[in-house]
């Protein structure tokens, strides 16, 4: 990482005294150094990067040699169209630290064929490439996914088959990661579908941090609900230090917040979480050479940030009365920050970010006789930390603090029970009326739990389905109940105009069988009712 910082403050220099190496008097016609002002140029630079005269000459040579050698890649790209991208690979598949890796192919070509080459080359049978944070479809071009001439990709391990013994548990790993992806996906896309109109059937809501449900639209509670499900799958992933297929969720929830509009990702911190998760896998990966990419992801948390709590936190003084559990993510935050501009060679601006962190990590960090007196009086070691991160090493406020957060915490849940209480009591008085449960939780779900808009609604609804000669499917549920078949229970209750217990009579008197003749006298469903006008009139 010193050889990175000392590269790229020379690169800096250079660009200011506008000094080309790879033209001469630095090289030759033929690339070659020119030693003479080579070394001229390193005992100058030396003294201001207080490092030795042949450590400045030997990333000097290095930064030539890279930039002759960008110079005939282009000239080749624009003459034959082949491209060189630069490999960043997985740590245990690189054959030296110091040395990159390179790959020479064409853009028009499908990513799968890169994915090939790659997976031959290097002995990795299960990867994915990623470009500036995105994913690369392997059944689409290069340059169709914005890949171009000396472009940095990410290849990332699905799975590490060098350390599995047998090739079917190799295949094992990679089915079930697969699987796990699509298991995520799948179980929160049906709790995204869910409202709770199926009183019986888990859901998910959104709620802000005091508890309180929010309202969104249908759309984007959808795609928040992947993100948060796929964010937090990655997450757990990251505390086993699994951190390749942590990236591969994270990424995932990357691309469901995309879908939620700007206004509802300025009022959550999620999404700036996330941006922090997606860095530091970055950093455990050793591919924070993606500068480019973690560099504005940390710009969108940082601006996320202050959106949701404020310049000084404000807002967020204002709903929780204390900032200490977020004083954590800005600590992460400046330090991915100071790692960042570091590597960048901005040693400056790097001091300037550390300078904050080790200002946070002194506040953040706890008093243990403190804590082990909080453990004493009953409280969890988290309970214990946050709380004295809450009231700033306050013993006594902390205390005071968790015990008015479980308070909370039991109020919050003493409120949904009776909200959930109200919830059945008036589905019960909905069915009373000869309603499904089914139909009645709908239909108190689009009034917004008011039970005489509810039965508003199902009286509506009721009337539509005599009008159009469909019925609801409560009703065909109760005529299977009593053992008949579905499409003989749809034609009785055409037949009866709904009615389910002339429905049934008429079923019972033919046995569960209907004549051509009574099928024949049913409303065909492409002309209008003649009986509408008193069907809905006896509702």
């Amino acid at each position: 990482m010193s050889a990175q910082n000392t590269e790229l403050k020379l690169k800096q220099m250079l660009k200011q005294e506008k000094i080309q190496l790879w033209n001469p008097p630095f090289s030759d016609e033929s690339s070659a150094a020119g030693p003479q002002h080579m070394e001229e140029l390193a005992a100058r630079y030396a003294p201001l990067l207080r490092l030795p005269v042949t450590e400045v000459g030997g990333a000097l040579e290095l930064i030539r040699q890279q930039a002759v050698k960008r110079g005939k890649e282009r000239q080749r790209f624009r003459e034959t169209s082949v491209a060189t991208l630069e490999l960043l690979l997985p740590q245990n598949n690189r054959k030296e630290t110091k040395t990159k890796s390179y790959l020479e192919t064409r853009l028009d070509v499908r990513v799968q064929e890169l994915v090939d080459r790659i997976g031959e080359d290097y002995g990795l049978k299960y990867i994915k490439l990623i470009l500036n944070g995105r994913t690369l479809c392997v059944d689409q071009p290069l340059d169709q996914q914005g890949v171009k001439n000396h472009s940095k990709v990410m290849v990332l391990k699905v799975t590490d088959a060098e350390w599995k013994l047998q090739l079917s548990e190799e295949e094992e790993k990679e089915k079930n990661q697969k699987e796990s992806l699509q298991r995520t996906q799948k179980g929160f896309q049906i709790l995204s579908e869910r409202d709770g109109s199926e009183d019986s059937s888990p859901f998910l809501e959104i709620a802000d941090q005091r508890g309180n449900p929010l309202t969104i639209p249908p759309q984007e509670k959808k795609a928040l609900i992947l993100a948060m499900g796929f964010h937090e799958k990655g997450r757990s992933l990251m505390k086993k230090k699994q951190f390749d297929l942590a990236l591969c969720h994270l990424l995932q929830a990357d691309q469901q917040f995309s879908r939620c509009g700007s206004a509802l990702l300025s009022s959550v911190d999620n999404f700036a979480v996330l941006q922090l998760d997606v860095v530091w896998c970055y950093r455990a990966l050793e591919a924070l050479s993606c500068l480019e990419d973690g560099r504005s992801r940390l710009q969108r948390a940082e601006d996320c940030f202050l959106r949701c709590y404020g310049e000084r936190r404000q807002r967020l003084l204002m709903i929780k009365g204390n900032t200490g559990r977020e004083e954590v993510l800005f600590l992460r935050l400046h330090l991915l920050q100071s790692l960042l501009s570091y590597i960048e060679g901005n040693d400056a601006q790097a001091r300037q970010q550390l300078s904050k962190v080790e200002a946070l990590y002194a506040r953040l960090c706890l008093d243990s006789e403190k804590m082990a007196q909080l453990m004493s009086l009953g409280f969890t070691e988290k309970e214990a930390r946050l709380g004295l991160r809450a009231c700033e090493g306050d013993l006594q406020e902390a205390a005071i603090h968790i015990g008015n957060q479980t308070q909370e915490r039991e109020e919050l849940k003493q409120r949904e029970r009776k909200r959930r209480s109200r919830r059945m009591e008036a589905i019960s008085s909905l069915t009373e009326l000869g309603y499904s449960r089914r139909d009645a939780a709908r239909a108190l779900q689009h009034a917004g739990g008011d039970v005489d808009r509810a039965y508003g609604i199902l009286l509506d609804s009721s009337g539509s389905a005599q009008a159009t000669g469909s019925h609801s499917e409560g009703s065909v549920e109760k005529l299977l109940y009593l053992g008949f078949q579905r499409d003989v229970s749809e034609a009785a209750l055409r037949l009866t105009g709904g009615d389910v217990q002339s429905a049934t009579q008429l079923l019972l008197d033919q046995q569960g069988v209907l004549s051509p003749e009574l099928l024949s006298e049913s409303p065909s469903s492409e002309e209008p009712s003649t009986s509408s006008s008193t069907s809905t009139g006896s509702i």
